[in-house]
């Protein structure tokens, strides 16, 4: 039990961490779960880790989202926004195709393309205003059909968004929250799947999801505050150089 508890503390870091930073959470999962042969890594846990980010992104944006009536119109572009996600995300998991894209070679290619990507979206001039992304529907429709191609492992969904947004002309905390609230529908269908599929596992499953959850919450949450902070000040390219020297680890495991 200790040694599962240390299992879901180190898998709740990872996707607290990556979740919502331009780095890919799924492709560090399923290379944590690879490299140090965990054995509670599989798509259930995924869930329980990702509940835990949306419970703690709901949080960090209370302000918004507990007043329905003040964001009507913000809540109607995060729908409109998800509408491309999931159906696709649906398919690929009823079809069964998400699992045969889980490896290494493509997280690796993945990883160094969108890093660059990234890199020539951060270095868009801004052109546009806080109020233009609350008031303009064209970005969450963008940013919706950029998400699609996060469903790859190793390209990233905050990442694959804010690119978007910094391509059309917003900062780099407006393209990242827009990234955040179009995270809510996509954690919260991940979420709902698992919730479903909880009842059947036994007590110590569901207790170790539950660590999961509360884990994940908060370093993500965490990582929510201080990455907004450092954007304000900073360009994303810690990020950018972190990809390439991980898609250049990934190349030489595999190739060397």
């Amino acid at each position: 039990m200790i040694a599962n508890n240390f299992e879901i503390l180190i898998l709740s870091l990872v996707q607290g961490i990556t979740e919502f930073l331009p780095v890919s959470s799924t492709a560090h999962l399923v290379l944590v779960s690879k490299f140090y042969e965990l054995d509670n890594q599989n798509l259930l846990i995924d869930i329980s880790l990702h509940t835990g980010s949306l419970l703690a992104i709901l949080f960090f944006f209370r302000d918004d989202f507990f007043n329905f009536k003040k964001n009507k119109s913000l809540f109607l572009k995060i729908i409109i926004g998800t509408i491309p996600l999931l159906p696709a995300g649906y398919w690929l998991h009823e079809s069964g195709f998400i699992h045969s894209i889980r490896n290494i070679n493509l997280i690796a290619w993945n990883t160094l393309i969108f890093g660059i990507l990234i890199y020539i979206a951060d270095k868009t001039q801004i052109s546009k205003s806080e109020a233009s992304f609350k008031h303009n529907l064209f970005p969450w429709i963008i940013a919706g059909l950029f998400q699609i191609i996060s469903l790859i492992p190793g390209v990233s969904r905050a990442g694959i968004a804010i690119t978007a947004g910094r391509f059309l002309g917003f900062n780099r905390v407006d393209s990242s929250k827009i990234a955040f609230y179009l995270s809510i529908p996509a954690l919260l269908a991940v979420s709902i799947f698992g919730v479903i599929q909880l009842p059947e596992k036994s007590f110590e499953f569901n207790l170790l999801a539950l660590i999961g959850i509360f884990l994940s919450f908060f370093f993500s949450y965490l990582t929510i505050k201080y990455f907004l902070q450092y954007i304000k000040k900073f360009s994303l390219t810690v990020f950018v150089v972190y990809r390439i020297l991980l898609a250049i680890v990934l190349f030489a495991s595999l190739y060397f």
